[in-house]
């Protein structure tokens, strides 16, 4: 009962920010829905019955980086069809469970199969839960998103985010440069784009700064 009254206790403190922030109503059903998912989640993998006790392997659990989720905003939204879907995703990854995070991820392509920001979060979701080698399923949701649009910076930033993650930092330049080229020069989330990168790959400095941002 402990973990239940902790999750209570989150939910209401979470409840009673967005109030003081004065997150605007008509959005609630968002945080509410990644409440609801998280808490399911905890239900299915966290065992909340059980009395508390140290819990091994909380250090493999992935932080989310703040840099990203700003990039994510600029570049697919905020407030929106695809933020709902992100936001639930989060709550399952800060809650340490990588592959509910990417089974939201897929709900949400099967509802709208032509959003590239949806296939490009879902090509991320699921290479974090491959761990060290990208599957094809994660390669596949990435070359959609990138057929889908083309000149949209998004997905290959995502690439490259996952390919950062896998360990394969040559083929993740090679995606981060096209994805930085695409970016229009006036886009103020650029600077988040090459934050999140430069925690991947802090060599990647002296390259950023050379690249253009104009398209080509």
């Amino acid at each position: 009962m402990t973990g239940w009254l902790v999750f209570g206790g989150l939910a209401l403190v979470a409840s009673a920010l967005l109030l003081l922030i004065r997150f605007p109503t008509r959005f609630w059903t968002v945080p509410a829905m990644a409440v609801m998912l998280a808490g399911a989640g905890y239900a299915w993998q966290g065992q909340p019955g059980l009395p508390d006790h140290p819990v091994e392997g909380a250090a493999s659990v992935r932080p989310l980086d703040a840099d990203l989720i700003a990039a994510r905003e600029g570049l697919f939204g905020r407030f929106n069809f695809d933020y709902s879907y992100f936001m639930a995703a989060d709550a399952m990854t800060r809650a340490g469970a990588p592959q509910l995070a990417a089974t939201v991820m897929l709900g949400a392509v099967r509802k709208a199969p032509n959003d590239l920001g949806l296939w490009a979060g879902l090509g991320l979701a699921l290479a974090e839960h491959d761990g060290d080698r990208l599957s094809p399923a994660a390669l596949y949701a990435f070359d959609k998103a990138e057929t889908l649009a083309p000149n949209h910076p998004g997905p290959p930033f995502y690439r490259g985010i996952a390919l950062a993650r896998s360990g394969d930092m040559a083929a993740a330049r090679q995606a981060w440069g096209r994805a930085l080229r695409l970016v229009p020069p006036t886009a103020s989330y650029r600077d988040d784009m090459v934050g999140a990168m430069l925690k991947l790959d802090p060599g990647l400095a002296a390259a950023a700064r050379g690249m253009p941002t104009a398209r080509p």
